[in-house]
């Protein structure tokens, strides 16, 4: 689904807070913009419609028995 883009130039409009998320709960777009230079873009979260299973891929990842061990001196002098 392609999401409807709305442009609101924030020199100019008076919309209220409520009125954007309003627009945005909808899911449209709302682009900030000041005159014709684009300040920020509002977008809806996307909010997945399946759960997560867990340990549906178990095994996947892995982590050394180590891990939460103090790195060696070396890693933080070395390099520079």
């Amino acid at each position: 689904m392609t999401a409807v883009q709305k442009t609101v130039d924030v020199s100019v409009a008076q919309m209220s807070v409520q009125e954007l998320l309003h627009l945005i709960d909808e899911g449209t777009e709302v682009l900030l913009t000041d005159g014709r230079k684009p300040l920020a873009r509002l977008v809806p979260i996307l909010q997945p419609n399946v759960p997560r299973i867990a340990g549906l891929h178990q095994g996947a990842i892995s982590t050394s028995n180590d891990f939460d061990e103090p790195l060696p001196e070396e890693f933080w002098t070395a390099g520079g």
